[in-house]
């Protein structure tokens, strides 16, 4: 858990300081004062797909009803933390049940030593490390569902659930399934504590596909807020002509970022 702050140095220059917080993630976050972070960015273990060697990791609860509890009960205390204008960025991946008999990959993901390497998940595992058990109402090759399981907690637990963002992997991890589609992609959750929050459109936009929109030219719509900001040229007004922004369109749901 990395903790970072900004403070001011004089003369209008500020200084980057980062903290790095190891220890369990409840003790850490209740070390924190109230509203003291403005952005929350993590990707928790994802259920039943890593075993790090650490006794009560997150991550091997035994059903995914448990774990969902302990995500909210994590979250709370990001609530705590959080600033009222703050947001959270939530990452998670998805899992197949395996009918309570493990997997070869299951038997892969299990990592005893939790400073290695290797000790990052992935949600292109086949099975689940954790589901060697019978759970009701899970079938063998069921996919899990589980960051929207958690998503929809969140949000009755009080969270504004405002974008659900797809992570589109350009090289995702390959898979030998032959009866379903390769996983490419995870969730980003975006989640905040009130209606109203930071958030800077403007630095996160995207170019517009063809080059002459932004310009000025006819038939352009305002990516900002999907309404119309002008007719015409700059300057000129006709009836039924629009404009899109010249900074750019707004930033859209789908992401693709290459794992490395």
């Amino acid at each position: 858990m990395a903790e970072v702050r900004k403070e001011h140095t004089g003369a209008g220059i500020y200084a980057m300081n980062h903290t790095i917080l190891n220890g369990d993630v409840l003790e850490c976050l209740r070390s924190l004062p109230d509203c003291s972070v403005q952005c929350v960015v993590t990707s928790p273990p994802y259920w039943g797909l890593r075993d790090y060697g650490v006794p009560g990791q997150i991550g091997l609860e035994p059903t995914p009803e448990e774990h969902v509890e302990k995500m909210v009960e994590v979250f709370r205390e990001v609530w705590r933390v959080l600033r009222d204008d703050g947001t959270v960025w939530l990452n998670y991946g998805d899992c197949y049940y395996t009918g309570g008999k493990g997997s070869p990959d299951a038997d892969a993901n299990r990592i005893k030593d939790p400073n290695s390497m290797q000790a990052s998940h992935s949600a292109n595992a086949i099975g689940c490390a954790a589901n060697r058990r019978d759970i009701e109402g899970m079938k063998p090759k069921d996919l899990v569902g589980m960051p929207w399981r958690i998503a929809f907690a969140l949000q009755a637990d009080g969270w504004y659930l405002r974008s659900d963002i797809i992570w589109s992997k350009p090289n995702p991890m390959p898979e030998s399934v032959t009866d379903r589609p390769t996983k490419s992609h995870e969730y980003v959750f975006l989640l905040s504590k009130r209606p109203r929050y930071f958030y800077d459109a403007d630095a996160i936009r995207e170019a517009h596909k063809e080059p002459n929109r932004g310009n000025g030219e006819r038939d352009r719509v305002n990516y900002n807020t999907g309404g119309i900001i002008g007719r015409g040229r700059v300057g000129e007004y006709e009836e039924g002509v629009r404009l899109y922004n010249p900074a750019g369109r707004n930033r859209r749901t789908v992401w693709e970022i290459a794992t490395q």
